[in-house]
């Protein structure tokens, strides 16, 4: 990822919190309440003793809105939503309505209706169409024996009061649902690119500041008893760090690429100016662009933490490439621990506690060594380092399916800048 997607992704996130807020918060029972004013009429009738049995009719109609008000605010949580407390409540919802608009008939009919969208509020689902119809069928049934053919009309309102509820519920919790994944997905975005830089400096700053370090220490001691080749030495310390400002520019840009014959070139002046006696070989058929490029951290972080650490007077490199797979092995004769080993964090295994690593595990847990493993990892490779096999040295062992490299090229140039 570049610098402009991090910009990119930022922005994302901050228009996705822009519109949260212009959407406001997220719908409550509030928003159903109003509609308990469909039962103002038969709560006139109630209070104008035109009802029979108003104690019944009293009881009944404050009922119905606890259990009424009860629903509709654990609707809007999907796990009070499920509750069998309130699927509970539903029922008796609906017994009470059938029972008052049996018994009463006229405006207790309209019960049905906000029975309806207390359920499409709390069934949002797989049950929702079946509840829906049944619903509609007994507002039917229970209409058409009190008021005759007008009963068609209550039907009609409880279907669509339980499915529109249902609908625009749904939509609206969908909706914030998908503005908290994108907003999610810009910050680890931005998160990945942040982790991407900080690896991409560590592995090009503790390169290039170790060849710098080795290149005036050469430079420091020639410079008694052969002024020329001390003045070689700073003209390649001025060239290296040239080439850092290039390196380190391309990598804020995310646009920075390895060659694998450039960081050989580079491999053999820094072990040389270390006094370190280096050998390269290649055989095989050219690579593509993005197994070289992988190959070349490999090889920059090994021959750093070999002129930095190993303490060898030879440094061999070997990469060997066939139609589909490609490997690089570099071993040093040095006293057999690796850079990051030394500091804490080696190849293999558990280090913990100061145990030494166990080469055979394959496991890699230094800062370096640790990223280029998750780099070969993302593109199907392997890294293996520790303790030469024969004895006596360090081996930092890659390989890459080289027919894979191309078909995975987003995925492992994502990886190696993200590291």
């Amino acid at each position: 990822m570049s610098g402009c997607e991090e910009t990119r992704a930022g922005r994302w996130a901050w228009q996705a919190r822009k519109r949260d807020e212009q959407a406001g918060p997220p719908p409550t029972g509030f928003t159903l309440l109003p509609w308990l004013l469909m039962g103002l009429g038969s709560l006139s009738n109630v209070l104008q003793g035109k009802t029979a049995n108003p104690w019944v009719g009293g009881i009944g109609l404050f009922t119905f809105n606890s259990l009424y008000i009860y629903v509709v605010f654990r609707a809007f949580d999907k796990e009070r939503r499920e509750a069998p407390s309130t699927r509970l409540a539903l029922l008796l919802m609906a017994l009470l309505t059938t029972g008052l608009a049996l018994g009463y008939g006229g405006s207790w009919l309209l019960f049905f209706p906000l029975l309806g969208l207390a359920a499409g509020a709390a069934l949002r689902g797989p049950w929702l169409g079946r509840a829906g119809l049944l619903l509609t069928v007994l507002a039917g049934a229970v209409s058409a024996y009190r008021e005759g053919w007008n009963g068609i009309n209550i039907a009609y309102g409880t279907f669509l009061s339980s499915m529109v509820t249902a609908a625009i519920l749904g939509l609206s919790e969908a909706v914030r649902e998908l503005r908290a994944a994108r907003e999610e997905l810009a910050r680890r975005a931005v998160e990945e690119e942040r982790l991407r830089f900080s690896r991409d400096l560590h592995d090009l700053l503790g390169h290039t500041l170790s060849v710098i370090v080795v290149k005036s220490e050469a430079a420091r001691r020639l410079a008694p008893r052969d002024l020329d080749a001390a003045l070689s030495q700073v003209t390649d310390i001025e060239s290296v760090g040239r080439q850092a400002l290039t390196e380190i520019r391309e990598a804020v840009t995310g646009y920075r690429e390895g060659s694998l014959s450039t960081e050989l070139d580079r491999a053999r002046s820094a072990l040389t100016a270390a006094g370190i006696e280096p050998v390269v070989r290649r055989s095989g058929p050219p690579l593509t662009p993005r197994t070289e490029a992988l190959l070349g951290w490999v090889v920059r972080e090994s021959v750093t933490n070999a002129v930095r650490h190993s303490g060898a007077t030879r440094c061999e490199i070997v990469v060997h490439s066939t139609a589909d797979h490609a490997r690089l092995t570099v071993s040093d004769n040095g006293d057999g621990h690796d850079g990051d080993g030394r500091d804490g964090d080696v190849s293999g295994g558990d280090v913990s506690g100061g145990r030494a690593p166990d080469a055979a595990s394959g496991g890699v847990g230094g800062t370096g060594l640790k990223g280029l493993t998750e780099r070969l990892a993302a593109a199907g490779g392997s890294l293996r380092a520790g303790p030469s096999p024969r004895g006596g040295g360090f081996t930092v062992t890659a390989e890459l399916p080289s027919d894979q490299a191309e078909s995975a090229e987003t995925e492992s140039v994502t990886a190696t800048r993200a590291t």
